[in-house]
């Protein structure tokens, strides 16, 4: 099991943020900021696998462990970013037991699952460490996303798929969804929320989101999520940018 495995099923809260900008000075920036998790995000990031390897790499520099966010639940998709040294994966639009069975399937190697087996690759030291295949199955963590009303209604059943590690909301795809677009405030969104926050609990499953900034990701650790996502380096990267240029105005108009 590794540090971030341990403190996730200790009940610890981890922060951090998506990497959408495909770049490597962004990803050691936010390595150096100081976040409990990086996530390569494959599905709406400017960037492509063929970014990823350099991504990797900065993060391993400074320690902090590192998702991907595959574009698919294809085999292949999970194991290439798993064999580059991928801490774990998210699968986005998981609605069903089988969906999530399938992608679980993906992570872990015969006979509990269907990973391609290699150990020529960097997660074995180019061939130097092949023993890491005896603890690997227990090594990845896995991040389910939770983006649809149909998930929420079989979240009970998702839940008692062996082998998650996090169910992870999407709060745009959700919130649009349940006809609330954009307003994770909204009844609905809430309901739906609480709802996959108590079958996760009762399963030992944490649960995470995507918060737009601070002040979000601690109100929604007070509600009990512990795998929280800040943003994304293009956001911050914006927001801070914004920032600036508008108390530069205000100090013009004073």
């Amino acid at each position: 099991m590794t540090d971030l495995a341990q403190r996730l099923a200790s009940g610890d809260t981890l922060y951090g943020t998506f990497l959408g900008l495909g770049s490597a000075l962004a990803a050691e920036a936010c390595a150096l900021a100081g976040f409990d998790w990086l996530l390569v995000d494959l599905e709406h990031g400017g960037g492509a696998e063929s970014e990823l390897l350099h991504q990797q790499m900065a993060a391993d520099a400074h320690g902090v462990p590192m998702f991907v966010r595959v574009e698919s639940t294809q085999r292949i998709r999970a194991g290439h970013a798993l064999d580059l040294g991928a801490t774990g994966i998210m699968f986005p639009g998981i609605e069903t037991r089988s969906q999530a069975e399938q992608a679980i399937r993906h992570l872990h190697y015969p006979p509990a699952g269907d990973r391609g087996i290699a150990t020529y690759n960097r997660a074995y030291g180019f061939g130097l460490y092949p023993e890491r295949l005896d603890t690997a199955n227990d090594r990845v963590i896995s991040v389910i996303q939770i983006e649809s009303r149909q998930a929420v209604e079989r979240i009970d059943e998702i839940t008692k798929v062996p082998g998650i590690d996090v169910l992870f909301v999407g709060p745009r795809d959700l919130s649009h969804d349940l006809g609330v677009p954009g307003d994770t405030a909204a009844p609905a969104f809430q309901d739906a929320l609480h709802r996959v926050l108590g079958a996760a609990d009762a399963a030992g499953i944490a649960t995470g989101i995507l918060a737009p900034d601070a002040a979000a990701a601690r109100r929604y650790a007070h509600q009990g999520l512990r795998f929280i996502g800040i943003g994304s380096d293009a956001t911050l990267l914006t927001q801070a940018g914004k920032h600036a240029v508008d108390s530069l105005h205000d100090t013009r108009h004073t």
